[in-house]
């Protein structure tokens, strides 16, 4: 194992805790069998956003039509004192409803916020033990267990609505900045690989109801929204200092290199090795030797 691990840390992207250019699998990845995305993708789309309008419509029209706006007003809970003035004996459903969909919610956020990390690693922007899977399970284990952390940090505030009113101008500013980017980059790699691509229109619809809203929020709640933006340029000068600064001294690598591979020891990570699908010819040949997580020799010695 400790072999394994050492090779590992040689990894080209793995020696540095941040690279301009990682090593990983750039726009043709692939992990395993995929799925219909083209098919998959819209269908799952098109279900599912009109089947959840659908409810929560549904849902607010019947708590107006049962519930006086008095009512309405004066609970903390709403789906909760609707099942208390409606179901009787049978009102801890609502309840037992909302946690069993808060539930899903947050174990949805939980792999893309862990997956996020681990794609960030992997571009050399984060750390590269967080870019590294499990030997057997192939989960990045760094990568969640550096959301925990974080989420467990971030729920040491008091406020928590503070909090979330935080997040969530944060995530939706990112929301847009991603949906703008899908369009820059349809303008300046046009022919740049897409599993599925869909028509400018639909994004440039998104971007019109994101500017008013995030407008109206700027407007309405200027100090919450400038102590979100405060918070979101302190990764500022941390992309600086990690990825922009090329030259970095040789003790600060080693630390790096020490850290990376006590955090390999502890989750039992390697950096994934990549398949033919990678790079071609004998670049591709030379990028799956190099990242393979077991050679021959560790084969024979794999009792460990």
């Amino acid at each position: 194992m400790g072999e394994l691990l050492q090779c590992e840390v040689g990894h080209q992207s793995a020696g540095r805790i941040h690279r301009r250019q990682a090593a990983g699998p750039r726009p043709h990845h692939h992990h395993g069998p995929r799925a219909d995305l083209q098919g998959n993708l819209p269908r799952a789309i098109f279900i599912s956003i009109p089947l959840v309008t659908f409810v929560y419509v549904f849902a607010n029209i019947a708590y107006v039509t049962a519930m006086s706006p008095q009512e309405l007003l004066a609970s903390n809970a709403v789906a909760v004192t609707f099942g208390e003035k409606l179901l009787g004996v049978m009102s801890w459903i609502m309840p037992i409803s909302v946690a069993l969909s808060t539930f899903g919610g947050v174990n949805g956020s939980l792999f893309t916020s862990s997956r996020l990390f681990f794609a960030g690693a992997r571009e050399g922007h984060l750390p590269s033990l967080l870019a590294m899977i499990h030997v057997k399970r192939c989960t990045p284990i760094p990568a969640l267990l550096f959301t925990c952390l974080s989420t467990l940090l971030m729920l040491c505030t008091s406020d928590m609505y503070t909090l979330i009113n935080y997040v969530g101008f944060i995530n939706y500013l990112f929301y847009g900045v991603t949906v703008a980017g899908q369009i820059v980059l349809r303008i300046r790699q046009p022919n740049l690989h897409r599993p599925i691509r869909i028509s400018l229109i639909w994004p440039v619809i998104y971007l019109l109801f994101w500017a008013f809203l995030l407008i109206f929020s700027l407007y309405s709640e200027p100090v919450v929204c400038g102590i979100g933006l405060a918070i979101m340029l302190t990764g500022v000068p941390v992309y600086f200092l990690g990825v922009y600064w090329d030259n970095k001294p040789q003790c600060f690598d080693a630390f790096v290199d020490k850290m990376t591979y006590l955090g390999q020891k502890f989750c039992v990570v390697v950096y994934p090795a990549m398949g033919n699908s990678v790079g071609s010819g004998d670049e591709g040949e030379e990028m799956k030797e190099e990242t393979s997580p077991l050679s021959k020799e560790d084969g024979d010695n794999s009792d460990l």
